[in-house]
């Protein structure tokens, strides 16, 4: 599941340096974006269990 998240927040990374550079998609690009920091920063915290 972590391998999914970081994909997605590559993925995510990517499309807003898309829209930055090329002004397509406005604020719905950046909404993602932070969404996916989000995300990130709930990953680290609750970080991975060993079994």
């Amino acid at each position: 599941m972590g391998s999914l998240l970081w994909t997605i927040i590559v993925v995510l990374f990517v499309l807003w340096l898309i829209g930055l550079l090329t002004h397509i998609g406005g604020g719905l690009i950046h909404i993602l974006l932070v969404i996916a920091v989000i995300v990130l920063i709930i990953n680290l915290i609750t970080g991975r269990s060993t079994v």
